[in-house]
Parts: C-alpha cells; sequence; structure tokens
C-alpha cells in the first residue's frame, strides 16, 4: 500500500467508509437494506464525491501528486466499491458531470504545443494535438450493468464528433462498444482493431484491422490530409485474446502508445521479446498502460516514456475485489506499481473526466 502518512481524521473517516461499504452488500434495491439504510448511503456517496469534487479543483491531475489529492482518489475508491455504485444516483450525477466538463473542453480547447490528454472511462482516452485528435478505448460506461450511469448518448456523440479516429485494443466489451463504432462510421471516421473483434462480435464486420508486427511502421490518412504514424504490436491479454498495442506517431512528431488490457503471466511471457526492446527503436512520448497488468514497472521500461498514464481504475462491470484501488492494494498489484511510482518515470494518475497536458 502507498506509505504516505495519512492523518488520523481522514484514516477515521476511510475507515468508517469501509464499513459501510465494504463490510455488506448494499444495492438499489437490496432486499437486504431498508429503505432507510439506501439512503443513509446515497448521502454518504454525495458527501464523499463533493469531496472528492472540491479536492481535485484546487489539485489538479500533475506529475507528483499532493497529499490532499492522494485522499480524493482514497475517497474514489470507497465510494465506487460499493457493489452497486452504478445504480446509486449521487454515482451517477457525479460520472456524467464529469464527461460534461470533457464534452465542454473539447468542445472550446485548441492546442498549440504538445498534446492534451482527457481520462473518460476505464481505458478511454482522448488525446489532442495541433493536428489531430485521438480515441483510445472509447466506451460509455454501459459495462457497469446501469443504463443510468452510461456516458448519455447526447454527450457521447458530442465526444466522438471531436475525435477523428478510433483505436480499439480488443474485444472485450468494457473497451469496445458498438454504439461508439456506429457514431464513428457514420461520421466517416475510421475505427482500428484487431480482427479477432470483429470474428467474435459480428456487430463489429466493417473495422479496419491493421498488421499486428512488432517494428513494422503503418498509415492511415484522415480528413484535413492528416497522415498518422504507427505501429500495431502484436499483443495479448492471455492467450486467449488478441490485444492492439499501437504506438502513434503524430504530424508533430509526438509518439502515444495506449496497451489496452495487454498482460503476459505464467508461462505466456512471449511479448515481453518485443516489449523489452520498444525503446531501442522509438522514442515514446506518453505511456498509457492498464495498471493491473503483470510486471508494469518492466513494461515502462521496455518503453522508456517521458510520461506515464496510468488507466483502467474502477471499472464497475468488474466484481468488487476486481475493480482496481487507486490505494495501491500490494496483494493484487503484487508491489510492482508502487515500484513505479518510486521509479524516475513521471506517473499521472487521473480519475474520470480529468485532464494533462502534455508539453514536449
Amino acid at each position: 500500500m502507498n506509505k504516505k502518512r495519512i492523518s488520523c481524521s481522514l484514516m477515521i473517516i476511510l475507515a468508517v467508509a469501509s464499513l459501510n461499504v465494504f463490510g455488506q452488500s448494499v444495492g438499489h434495491p437490496d432486499p437486504q437494506l431498508s429503505q432507510k439504510d439506501n439512503d443513509y448511503m446515497d448521502r454518504q456517496a454525495t458527501v464523499f464525491l463533493d469531496t472528492i469534487n472540491a479536492i481535485l479543483a484546487k489539485n489538479p491531475s500533475s506529475i507528483g501528486q499532493s497529499k490532499e489529492r492522494n485522499y480524493a482518489l482514497l475517497l474514489m475508491d470507497a465510494v465506487f466499491h460499493d457493489k452497486y455504485a452504478a445504480f446509486r444516483k449521487p454515482a451517477q450525477t457525479f460520472f456524467h458531470s464529469r464527461i460534461d466538463r470533457v464534452v465542454e473542453e473539447l468542445e472550446t480547447t485548441k492546442i498549440t504545443s504538445g498534446a492534451k490528454l482527457w481520462k473518460i472511462y476505464n481505458m478511454g482516452f482522448i488525446v489532442r494535438t495541433k493536428s489531430v485528435t485521438i480515441a483510445f478505448d472509447l466506451v460509455s460506461g454501459v459495462s457497469s450493468r446501469s443504463e443510468d450511469f452510461k456516458i448519455p448518448e447526447g454527450q457521447m456523440k458530442r465526444l466522438i464528433k471531436q475525435c477523428d479516429i478510433l483505436f480499439i485494443s480488443h474485444r472485450h466489451s468494457d473497451h469496445a462498444e458498438k454504439q461508439v463504432v456506429d457514431e464513428f462510421q457514420r461520421l466517416g471516421r475510421p475505427v482500428l482493431a484487431p480482427e479477432q473483434l470483429s470474428k467474435d462480435r459480428p456487430e463489429f464486420s466493417k473495422l479496419i484491422h491493421p498488421e499486428r508486427v512488432a517494428g513494422k511502421e503503418q498509415k492511415i490518412k484522415l480528413s484535413g490530409n492528416v497522415e498518422l504514424r504507427f505501429i500495431n504490436y502484436p499483443g495479448h491479454q492471455m492467450a486467449s485474446n488478441d490485444n492492439n498495442v499501437v504506438l502513434i506517431t503524430t504530424p508533430e512528431n509526438i509518439t502515444i502508445s495506449h496497451i489496452g488490457d495487454q498482460i503476459n503471466e505464467g508461462d505466456f511471457m512471449v511479448d515481453f521479446e518485443w516489449i523489452d526492446k520498444v525503446s531501442e527503436k522509438n522514442k515514446v512520448d506518453i505511456l498509457i498502460p492498464n495498471a493491473w497488468t503483470t510486471d508494469i514497472y518492466r513494461i515502462v521500461k521496455g518503453f522508456n516514456p517521458k510520461l506515464v498514464i496510468p488507466g483502467h481504475e474502477l471499472e464497475l462491470g468488474h466484481t468488487v475485489w476486481d475493480r482496481l484501488p487507486y490505494w495501491g492494494d500490494d496483494e493484487y498489484l503484487e508491489l510492482n506499481y508502487a515500484e513505479l511510482k518510486k521509479s524516475k518515470y513521471p506517473v499521472v494518475v487521473m480519475i474520470w473526466g480529468e485532464s494533462y497536458h502534455y508539453k514536449k
């Protein structure tokens, strides 16, 4: 766990949260709880989420996280490890308001240098440079199984309208969503994904399937005569799932790699043959890894990026145990994520709706 000292008062708050959030199965509705108890849980979520917003407003995403900002992330864990968080109105309002902020920023923000990144949900990110706006694994959050939690259709269409291209890492529903793909294709904007996605799910039959070859540069033309160069590494989420790991070079010569759910484990370690060598022939400005992957520190060393922005925290379609926490569970993360945070590599940890401007 993160070794930073936490004040006694905050520890008490978090202990109370743990009793209420982790200690019982709560729901909306939940026959095990009375309406009075459910109302209490909603009020508690409101207080915690209002506190998170207040802290983050004064402590935006940055390299070298402040104590106060870390407290906000701990409160995120407390709220969203409630089994039924996605069905609670305060959580829905919180998520939608943060996505509203992204929509407004995308519609009004022009980038003159570097790259600005917005974290949407799970491994969903949008990256904008002066010439191009790239989306990765953009989904609505419907994988939470709550229609009221997911990004509303109008919001999602406004997000997509701001993007020039979508890269999907693999076939899982918390990374690939038909509603999103349909809207990109309706607008005539390319969607790139592994061929396995189209074979597994017929609704994705018209996607572009780039070659999965380590080291081979490929190109794609976008509107406005913009050209992206990229390498599509043949990654996996274990042996059964093809997982594209793209390394994109923008016209401004900014390089961004999004690794989706890349993970090798046990006897299946084949991808480290190319992971360990990425930086030998490529410079990497920004690496977006899933924070729970095995040996994340080794992956980061292989890419040797100037900035690391992890994702996949608190995906609500996963079980409570399997929702990656911000507090850095050593057993879950096998100590390696904590090691990365103490290393020479700059790490920026964000929640839904936050942004960070990378300047070369």
